[in-house]
């Protein structure tokens, strides 16, 4: 059975450079390392008044949201380094580069918040038992700050996220730190006027099932990357059965997979066999075409060998 062997991959002046997406170029690449940054400087600036203002005013909203900023501030921090590591070119070692590293970045972050939320969870059911006394106007003044931080941050996250995992994750960290600062100051005034103290722990516990929603869709997405899934909506089935239909001269589509590096860098491999008389550089080429036209993915790597004449059809 004679074959030919095509690794092209789709777009001309391919390389394997890391990129943040196919589309990004460095200027915008620098943007998200840029809001990353910012965020985290909030973010690690404002984390030690809320531990003082949580500590002297005894209030677990102020301590739950000041832990979830410090587990905030490492998880930018790490975001941070994966957008630098990604600076470096692949090597013989790593062909890819450094790209994976920003969707192990968002896999850690989403892990570090369900941490967060079993122990704020724990100390809320703690003081539900036995509320303590929680300076309400300290608590007030403390949140606000806590949420005008926390809305700059999110605002410079939100701007620079367009699809990249590693930047949503850190601003889903960001807006679980903004309902933090929201449900304190709810439970600050409620506090102030009425004095009932338990609502310190109910309305954290509120924030912590909004914060593991958010956890969840990114833990998820994350780890669908790292176990090398296929792209959403990238069906093999589906794939095969249209190049065998659609595309002239190919009998039998197969060994089709799909995966990410991130998930703005996906890929696909494919074996095709040819009918016999039809051009191998032909089919390839409409092959890829046709992968490009109903995926939407540019780099496809295609296999083309000649059916045997033996071979069931």
């Amino acid at each position: 059975m004679g074959q030919e062997q095509s690794h092209d991959h789709g777009h001309a002046g391919h390389s394997h450079r890391p990129t943040l997406s196919s589309d990004d170029p460095p200027g915008a690449r620098r943007s998200k390392e840029r809001a990353i940054a910012i965020a985290a400087v909030l973010t690690g600036g404002f984390m030690g008044a809320e531990v003082v203002g949580g500590l002297v005013s005894g209030s677990l909203a102020l301590l739950a949201d000041a832990g979830h900023m410090l587990t905030d501030f490492t998880s930018l921090v790490l975001a941070w380094l994966a957008f630098r590591l990604a600076r470096r070119p692949a090597d013989w070692k790593r062909t890819y580069g450094f790209d994976r590293f920003s969707v192990l970045a968002a896999f850690v972050n989403g892990i570090s918040l369900f941490a967060i939320a079993a122990w704020i969870l724990f100390e809320a059911v703690q003081r539900l038992r036995d509320p303590p006394e929680v300076l309400g106007g300290l608590m007030f003044w403390v949140a606000v700050g806590g949420l005008l931080v926390n809305v700059l941050a999110f605002w410079v996250l939100s701007r620079a996220e367009g699809d990249n995992l590693n930047v949503r994750a850190a601003a889903l960290h960001v807006l679980g730190d903004l309902l933090g600062s929201v449900a304190a100051i709810i439970a600050s005034l409620v506090i102030l006027w009425t004095g009932w103290m338990p609502i310190d722990p109910i309305l954290s516990v509120l924030v912590v099932l909004l914060i593991l929603r958010s956890a969840w869709a990114v833990v998820r997405e994350s780890g669908h990357i790292l176990l090398e899934g296929a792209p959403e909506g990238f069906d093999a089935r589906a794939v095969a059965a249209d190049l065998e239909a659609e595309v002239p001269g190919v009998a039998r589509a197969h060994h089709v997979h799909a995966w990410s590096i991130t998930q703005e860098r996906p890929m696909a491999t494919l074996e095709v066999e040819t009918a016999p008389g039809a051009d191998a550089d032909g089919v390839r080429r409409a092959v890829k075409d046709r992968v490009r036209k109903t995926t939407g993915m540019a780099h496809v790597t295609v296999e083309v060998a000649a059916r045997d004449r033996d071979a069931p059809a």
